[in-house]
């Protein structure tokens, strides 16, 4: 399940400088985006952030809406292709970890853009009616079979997969999304390495007990 978006070819030299120049502009807008929000955030902002003339920006997204959809896409397209990888061949005792640790690691990474599209979800998310369309309940459907198919295979217990990806997908989102208050609670200035490899691992901990999983 994925957003419209433009491909390049990565490959030519025009497509690669393409490619860093709206990588950088995507950073500046998650920035703006998560300080002013949408209303508040101008072109003309981005364009001083990401230190290019505002022509630069308007050439590679027409308008703040196209550049909302592209900070939106990011981190969904992440999110959203590292869970297509799970199958019902796969064994849950090692791809589960994995998609655990590979979510932590958006979240230290892509902070701001899983703040973006929490704020957007909050704001009751007017603008991504195109993605929660009909063919989204159907790619839900479709991950959780494959739970539904393990716990058939007697490979986990037989838990609710809905509620099971909801707890997967909040549990490793609140380290982006609420870092201030984590910061707080730990007395640190910003979460460092060691506090995402110990959500990781005590996420994976309870998980993989609470599914019934023996760790592989």
């Amino acid at each position: 399940m994925q957003f419209e978006v433009n491909a390049h070819n990565a490959d030519k030299p025009v497509g690669r400088i393409r490619q860093q120049n709206e990588k950088l502009i995507i950073r500046a807008a998650e920035e703006e985006f998560a300080c002013h929000g949408f209303k508040g955030t101008s072109m003309q902002r981005v364009a001083d952030r990401a230190g290019l003339p505002k022509a630069n920006i308007h050439y590679y997204f027409s308008n703040k809406l196209g550049l909302y959809y592209a900070v939106l896409a990011n981190i969904v397209d992440l999110w959203d292709s590292t869970f297509n990888e799970l199958s019902a061949a796969d064994d849950p005792a090692i791809v589960l970890p994995r998609y655990i640790a590979t979510k932590i690691e958006f979240s230290r990474q892509y902070p701001l853009a899983s703040r973006i599209f929490a704020m957007e979800i909050l704001s009751g998310g007017p603008h991504l009616s195109k993605y929660f369309r009909q063919d989204y309940r159907s790619w839900f459907q479709d991950r959780a079979r494959v739970f539904e198919l393990w716990i058939a295979a007697g490979r986990m217990k037989p838990i609710d997969p809905a509620h099971l990806i909801f707890l997967l997908w909040g549990s490793t989102q609140h380290y982006a999304d609420f870092a201030v208050q984590i910061e707080a609670a730990l007395g640190e200035e910003t979460l460092g390495p060691d506090v995402f490899e110990t959500a990781t691992r005590t996420l994976t901990e309870i998980i993989l007990v609470g599914c019934g999983i023996k760790p592989a």
